[in-house]
């Protein structure tokens, strides 16, 4: 589907600017405390009032479709969230964020899949104050489904704190996600270097090219989640409590070590370029030097097989009874010399 326009329109109208992966949007309710939870799940075409349930609870929406913008219109005005922030969730080209509202705090970030030798990238919006989180995902797949397990089964302390602690727990899982497609990034730098090395052939360049494209596409992502985490960590609004603030540290501590995998790999990536020329030239060079060789020991055997070829009357040799098998030892034996030799130099 092609990206919609938004040239012209005014500042906060929402309109979907990527393409439609799910036929209907999917919402899935969750309200809780520390002793009981509910749960409930329906579409964009139900009937179904969407609002915060109570004051007394956390309550946590998870919509999955953004291409409904009617649905995400009557979301902003039943959570009262500024229309520019709305206008942020349905444009999935923005970077990851943090921005601090008046009534909340918005945050984007960029989930990584690995899929077919590719990284495919989705974004999730978070709003949340401290009774209620919404979260967006474009996709239909439950990226925070263990987060929901957590919740059910009472795991932890989710349960026992606020909507901070729950959004510390949703990016610390696309955190986690992106370490997994580091280390498969880290596998598909592995398995190059093994083929350039048992058979280095010029199709390793675009597989190459491949992974420093996906590389970057990493890089560009983590850095803005980067800048994104830390203003969460450092921010003083009453949205966050102080308790959460160490975990929130350690989030941060966690991208920048994605952070360092990244720059590690562009290293390796660059490596396998010289790597790949490197195994190139050599088996270029092997295969020049057995031409050589063969080369050089039929020098001397066509010189003679020359010489005994000429059409001239007077070679006493060319009427000689045993010349053909004298001249046949002869080239045999030059031959054998010169492999003797060669090996003797360890040419060959």
């Amino acid at each position: 589907m092609k990206r919609r326009n938004k040239t012209g329109l005014p500042p906060g109208t929402i309109v979907f600017t990527g393409n439609r992966k799910v036929n209907e949007v999917f919402i899935h309710s969750v309200s809780y405390d520390a002793d009981e939870i509910e749960t409930a799940s329906f579409t964009n075409q139900s009937e179904h009032l969407i609002r915060p349930v109570s004051k007394d609870k956390v309550d946590w929406l998870d919509v999955r479709g953004l291409h409904d913008t009617n649905l995400l219109h009557q979301m902003g005005s039943s959570f009262n969230i500024h229309p520019i922030v709305m206008e942020s969730i349905a444009d999935v080209s923005q970077r990851s964020k943090f921005d601090e509202m008046d009534n909340g705090i918005f945050i984007i970030a960029k989930a990584l899949n690995w899929v077919d030798g590719k990284i495919r990238t989705e974004q999730v919006s978070i709003f949340f104050t401290s009774s209620y989180v919404l979260t967006f995902q474009e996709d239909e797949t439950d990226l925070f489904h263990s987060i929901r397990e957590r919740l059910d089964k009472n795991m932890g302390r989710i349960r026992k704190v606020g909507t901070d602690y729950l959004v510390f727990a949703l990016l610390d899982l696309l955190v986690d996600q992106y370490h997994n497609t580091m280390e498969q990034l880290g596998d598909r730098i592995n398995d190059i270097e093994d083929q350039i090395e048992e058979n280095p052939k010029p199709s390793a360049k675009t597989a190459i090219h491949q992974l420093k494209r996906n590389l970057l596409l990493v890089r560009k992502t983590v850095m803005a989640l980067r800048e994104a985490i830390h203003r969460f960590s450092r921010s003083e609004n009453i949205q966050i409590k102080p308790d959460s603030k160490p975990y929130i540290m350690d989030l941060y501590n966690h991208v920048i070590q994605v952070m360092d995998m990244v720059d590690n790999f562009r290293d390796l990536s660059n490596g396998l370029h010289d790597l790949l020329l490197s195994e190139m030239s050599f088996k270029m060079n092997q295969i020049m030097q057995v031409l050589t060789i063969i080369t050089v020991i039929f020098i001397p055997l066509g010189f003679l097989a020359g010489i005994y070829g000429m059409n001239f009357d007077h070679m006493p040799e060319l009427h000689h009874p045993d010349g053909y098998q004298r001249l046949i030892k002869i080239m045999l034996g030059i031959f054998i010399a010169q492999i003797i030799y060669f090996k003797y130099k360890k040419w060959i």
